[in-house]
C-alpha cells in the first residue's frame, strides 16, 4: 500500500481537534472534513485550509476516502459506523461503540464482513498516566495485581439533547477499559447499583432514573475484581476520568483534582511488627511523545482548542491527558501496516458491553448480569 492515505474526520466540535494532526501525519496525504452546521464546517475549513468539506455522511462515503473518523453523537455509532465499513472504508469511532449488545453485534460482523478495520478511539488507554502505569506493570514493578477501581465523573447539564438522562454506565468506557487494558482480561460478571433519583425530566428519553451507578466487575479467568464508578448529572464532583490500581509491591492512584499529580505506593520490607510500612510519592508522570512521529509529537500538549477556540470536551479532560495524536497514530499505522488496530471492534465491543449490562443489572436491582463474549460473535 502507497503510504498516501485520504482520510475524512466526520463531526467538528470535538472532532475538530484531530483535524490539524491527521494534516501533517506523515502517512496521509489529504484530509476531509464534514459537519452538518455550515458555519462550523466554514470555520474549521477556512482555518486549516481544508478543501474537501461535505454537509453529510453519505456524501463523505461516495468521495472515496480510504478511512472514516466519526465524531458524532452517541446513538448515530452503531448505524454510522456499519456504513462506513460496507462503503469499503476504514473506521475510527469515538467512545462508546454503541448502545445495545445487538448494536456491538453488528458492528463487529460488519467489521468482519469487510475485512476493513474498525478501532474505537478511547483515550484513556492512551492517556499519559495510563502509559505510565502500563509501563509499570509491564516491567513488573507492580506485581500481582490485587484491585482495580475506576471512575468518571462529569455533568451533563445543557450537552446536547441525546445526553439527557442517558444511563450513567453507556458512557461508562474512559473508566472500564484502562482497568481491562491493564488486566489484559475481558469482564465477565457484574453487579450493579444506581444510586440517587434523577429529575423527573431527565428521565423521559431513556427511561433511566439513576443519576450515579457503581458496579463491581468478575474478570475472565483472574480472581481480581474491578470496580466503577460512573456519574452524569446532579452529583457535585469537579470533573474527572480516573483510575487505581491496586498491586502487591506498588500501587498508582489518580490524583484527588486534575491539576495535581497521581501518587504511586510502594510497599517497603517486612519488619517486625503490625503491618507493612508503605510509602507514597507523587509522580509527574512523562509525556510520550517519543512514541510518535515528529510532525505529530507536540499535539500531546497542544491541541485546536485554546481561550479563544474552547471546547469543554478537551478543556475538562485536560487535552485527555495527551493521547489524541496516540489514538491518531495508531489507527493510521494499522492501515498502513495491515493489521488490526489495538482497539479493534472485539476489544471495543468487549470495553463497551460491561457498561450496558452494569445497567441492565442496575435496573434489576443489582442482580447478575453475563456479558457475553465477542471474539466468537
Amino acid at each position: 500500500m502507497e503510504h498516501s492515505l485520504r482520510i475524512a474526520v466526520v463531526g467538528l466540535g470535538f472532532g475538530a481537534e484531530f483535524v490539524p494532526i491527521y494534516m501533517v501525519h506523515p502517512d496521509v496525504a489529504e484530509v476531509g472534513i464534514c459537519d452538518a452546521d455550515q458555519r462550523v464546517l466554514s470555520a474549521i475549513g477556512d482555518r486549516y485550509g481544508v478543501s474537501a468539506r461535505f454537509a453529510d455522511l453519505v456524501a463523505v462515503l461516495g468521495a472515496g476516502f480510504d478511512a472514516i473518523h466519526l465524531v458524532t453523537p452517541i446513538p448515530l455509532h452503531a448505524n454510522q459506523s456499519i456504513a462506513v465499513l460496507e462503503a469499503g472504508a476504514h473506521c475510527a469511532c469515538t467512545v462508546p461503540m454503541a448502545l445495545s449488545i445487538d448494536d456491538l453485534r453488528r458492528v463487529v460482523s460488519a467489521q468482519r464482513r469487510s475485512g476493513k478495520n474498525y478501532m474505537m478511539m478511547e483515550t484513556a488507554v492512551y492517556t499519559r498516566a495510563f502509559l505510565y502505569a502500563q509501563d509499570l506493570a509491564e516491567r513488573g514493578e507492580l506485581g500481582e495485581i490485587q484491585f482495580l477501581r475506576g471512575a468518571h465523573y462529569q455533568d451533563m447539564e445543557n450537552w446536547p439533547a441525546y445526553w439527557e438522562g442517558l444511563p450513567p454506565m453507556h458512557y461508562a468506557t474512559h473508566a472500564i477499559a484502562p482497568l481491562l487494558a491493564l488486566a489484559r482480561r475481558r469482564a465477565t460478571r457484574v453487579h450493579c447499583f444506581g444510586s440517587g433519583r434523577l429529575r423527573d425530566e431527565l428521565q423521559r428519553r431513556y427511561g433511566n432514573p439513576y443519576p450515579v451507578e457503581t458496579a463491581i466487575f468478575q474478570l475472565e479467568g483472574s480472581p481480581v475484581a474491578a470496580e466503577v464508578t460512573r456519574t452524569l448529572f446532579q452529583t457535585a464532583r469537579e470533573y474527572t476520568e480516573k483510575f487505581d490500581v491496586y498491586a502487591e509491591r506498588r500501587s498508582f492512584e489518580w490524583q484527588q483534582r486534575e491539576d495535581a499529580d497521581p501518587l504511586v505506593f510502594t510497599m517497603e520490607p517486612l519488619k517486625p511488627g503490625r503491618g507493612r510500612p508503605i510509602s507514597a510519592e507523587a509522580v509527574a508522570v512523562p509525556d510520550r511523545q517519543d512514541l510518535l512521529p515528529q510532525a505529530i509529537a507536540r499535539f500531546t500538549r497542544r491541541g485546536v482548542y485554546d481561550a479563544s477556540h474552547a471546547h469543554l470536551s478537551f478543556l475538562q479532560g485536560g487535552g485527555h491527558g495527551g493521547s489524541h495524536p496516540h489514538l491518531v497514530h495508531e489507527f493510521v499505522r494499522s492501515i498502513v501496516e495491515d493489521r488490526p488496530p489495538a482497539i479493534d471492534a472485539v476489544t471495543a465491543a468487549n470495553w463497551t458491553a460491561p457498561g450496558i449490562c452494569a445497567h441492565q443489572s442496575a435496573m434489576r436491582g443489582g442482580e447478575a448480569v453475563e456479558i457475553p463474549a465477542f471474539d466468537l460473535a
